[in-house]
């Protein structure tokens, strides 16, 4: 019957010893197929032979496949290897384990075991006859890759024989080659040596007409050139008769083209380029260097000093003043390049005079520098009557863009300082004459409603009523004030390159927009108003009533809804400091009460209940003890707590330092009783304009509170002034 059959095992192996078959049969494929052997032959030999053979074999196969002892046995390695009824078991007997099978098991198990090994010895036998022919296939393959890389191996060693052998012929050839031109090569290479010497022997005779040719023809520079080449060699040999009057008639020749150089470059015809090369050919002749500096010097100087007078000239009274912004550029392009021009050249030129050097070329731009700005700031001042400011602004900017280059070439000399100084003047100026042009709108706008009150009475009909009047005077003067934040916000534009000054960023739009400028025009407004109220009432000069009462209904107006509208829209449009750079971050649901609280933080119940027991004389409780007990029911401040990047959380972060850097200044105090009062206005004037700012308003409550409190613990005569007094004083000031 075929092998894996499904009705009878295998006749090739034993039905009762499965793995004795296996390890026959691996040890005939490892083996290989024995001389005179056949397909039906059995592979065991010998009765003693049968044993070594299967060992041998399974110790085979488990390096083969890397099992261990146990594994390579096909059983677990916790059972006794000794054990004669281990199925799979080396020491496996088929008599003792048929004799445990029939004592303990029933007939229909010992059926379901033949049943199972029959099975087993079936799907055995077909998995040896596969790895026998495949391992058949693999030794076969391998036996004819080892037959073909002998054949291989015999090939290239007959190439690598011939390859020695023609490598020896080459070897002999190339040395009876190198015996035979040894003496052609010594006078070869003498003959090279001395045909070298001889082109610089021509070279050297032929010099005085080379250099004679260059300077007839121009060539300055071939002529220095050749002059360099040849005078360390005329130096070295000039004991020698002809190298000495080869350097006679080259000195001569070099003597007229140092005083060629000389003259072209004092004439000064030409540019700036052509001047910094003459210069650099008379150094490379030889010629002193603190000398030409000052020449150099002295030529560029009259150069720029042309730009300025050409630019001088259109600020005449006769010819009508060029645009500013033309004016900037003609300087930028004639006065500033050509200073670039002469700092790069300069720089270039006598970089071996060291410090002294730098400083001349220092002092050279400061003073034509200095000029140049006057100019400028003339020109600037013939723009500070106009009102618009853009033209004004690009010419700054393109001003200011211009000296960045020399500014960074001349370091020393300050020119980038100085530009970014002039800029700075002239916003401050602009900043005054806008302060101005809201000044002259408002009295214009009174003088058109002391006009429009009085036209009624002259020509005896209706003129606008005060409300109308009211609306039009308001609506003018909001108008100019953004009109001129429009204007002045154009100088801390983005694009402008100065506006990342920290002028700019900083004090221009605190001090100068948001102080000098509108609160300065606010203040200016309200003086307008008290002038005319505190006018004597000479003939025909008294301030008519209903103007009185309309300034009163304006200044009320502005105290309750206008200053804070114009202030908020000029912090949006002018970011101070942390707004410039960082997001506005998350702040936190303001109560519905901020508004009020704003006026009357100190008038509101919880502050009354906390303070009214400490401020009366006649209390009754300790004022520590209240405050310790008051402490322990009070939100703890972290006030040193890790700080976000965004504008919210930094400013929350100042104002809590702020505050208890002043709280701490209390402490340190002792307050009379007025003393404590003017803590008390302090705190309410603070509190109406810092809750704004944080992210939690209640921060700003609690700390205002522990400074009136510790200033409360601190008075000897703690009288606290009324709430409604406070709040009086606050929105007088």
């Amino acid at each position: 019957m075929a092998p894996g059959s499904a009705s009878s095992p295998s006749p090739s192996f034993p039905a009762s010893r499965p793995w004795a078959a296996v390890g026959t049969m691996a040890a005939a494929a490892a083996a290989g197929p024995s001389p005179g052997s056949g397909p039906g032959d059995s592979p065991e030999g010998p009765e003693g032979e049968a044993p070594e053979r299967r060992r041998k074999a399974h110790g085979m196969l488990k390096l083969y496949y890397g099992l261990s002892e146990g594994e390579a046995a096909g059983r677990p390695a916790g059972p006794d290897p000794l054990d004669p009824t281990d199925l799979n078991g080396a020491h496996f007997d088929p008599e003792v384990y048929l004799d445990k099978l029939r004592r303990e098991c029933p007939l229909a198990q010992l059926m379901d075991s033949e049943t199972d090994m029959v099975r087993q010895i079936r799907a055995l036998d077909s998995d040896m006859q596969t790895l026998v022919y495949e391992n058949y296939n693999k030794f076969i393959s391998a036996t004819d890759t080892i037959r073909k890389m002998k054949n291989d191996f015999r090939k290239m060693e007959d190439e690598m024989d011939r390859l020695a052998t023609n490598m020896a012929v080459i070897t002999d050839f190339s040395a009876r080659i190198s015996a035979t031109l040894q003496d052609r090569h010594e006078r070869i290479t003498k003959l090279a040596g001395v045909h070298a010497l001889l082109r610089k022997l021509q070279f050297l005779f032929e010099l005085p007409s080379r250099l004679t040719k260059c300077v007839e023809l121009g060539a300055y520079g071939q002529a220095v050139r050749y002059q360099g080449r040849a005078q360390a060699v005329l130096q070295q040999y000039q004991h020698l008769p002809s190298f000495r009057a080869i350097q006679d008639d080259c000195q001569v020749i070099t003597a007229r083209l140092a005083q060629q150089l000389r003259q072209r470059f004092r004439e000064g015809g030409s540019g700036a380029p052509e001047q910094a090369e003459c210069v650099e050919l008379l150094l490379a002749l030889g010629e002193p260097a603190e000398e030409l500096c000052e020449e150099f010097l002295a030529h560029a100087r009259g150069r720029l000093e042309k730009e300025l007078r050409s630019l001088e000239a259109e600020l005449g009274p006769s010819p009508p003043a060029p645009d500013v912004l033309e004016f900037t550029d003609r300087g930028g392009s004639g006065f500033v390049g050509g200073l670039c021009q002469v700092a790069a050249a300069y720089q270039e030129l006598f970089a071996a005079q060291g410090p002294a050097g730098a400083e001349k070329l220092a002092a050279f731009a400061r003073e034509l520098g200095s000029r140049y700005f006057a100019l400028v700031e003339r020109r600037l001042a013939q723009e500070q009557g106009g009102g618009d400011n853009s033209l004004l602004v690009r010419a700054l900017d393109r001003f200011h863009r211009r000296l960045r280059a020399p500014g960074a070439l001349l370091a020393a000399a300050g020119l980038a300082d100085a530009a970014t100084e002039i800029v700075e003047r002239v916003a401050r100026e602009r900043l005054g004459h806008h302060l101005q042009g809201l000044r002259a709108a408002f009295l214009g706008c009174l003088t058109d409603v002391r006009q429009a009150l009085a036209a009624p009475r002259v020509a005896g009909k209706e003129g606008p009523g005060l409300a109308e009047l009211l609306a039009n005077v308001a609506s003018s003067i909001l108008s100019h004030i953004k009109a001129s934040l429009a204007a002045v916000h154009l100088f801390t534009a983005k694009e402008v390159s100065f506006s990342n000054k920290p002028y700019f960023r900083g004090e221009f739009c605190s001090q100068g927009v948001h102080e000098g400028l509108i609160v300065g025009f606010i203040r200016s407004m309200c003086q307008t108003a008290q002038s005319f109220c505190d006018s004597p009432g000479e003939k025909g000069g008294a301030t008519p009533p209903a103007l009185l009462l309309l300034l009163s209904r304006l200044c009320l107006d502005y105290e309750t809804a206008t200053i804070s509208y114009i202030l908020t829209l000029t912090d949006e449009q002018f970011l101070v400091q942390v707004g410039l750079l960082y997001e506005e971050g998350v702040r936190k649901a303001q109560s519905s009460d901020s508004s009020k609280r704003t006026f009357s933080v100190y008038s509101s119940s919880r502050q009354q209940g906390r303070y009214a027991p400490s401020y009366t004389p006649s209390a009754p409780m300790d004022t520590n003890l209240l405050s310790n007990i008051q402490k322990l029911f009070s939100e703890r401040i972290d006030v040193f707590s890790p700080v976000e990047f965004n504008k919210v959380s930094v400013l929350t972060g100042i104002i809590k330092i702020s505050l208890k850097t002043l709280l701490e200044c209390v402490r340190l105090r002792t307050f009379g009783r007025f003393g404590l009062q003017q803590v008390q206005v302090d705190c309410h004037f603070l509190q109406l304009y810092l809750w704004r700012f944080v992210a939690d308003e209640e921060l700003v409550h609690l700390l205002l509170d522990e400074v009136v409190a510790s200033a409360a613990l601190r008075c000897p005569d703690p009288v606290p002034m009324e709430p409604s007094v406070v709040e009086v004083i606050c929105e007088r000031g």
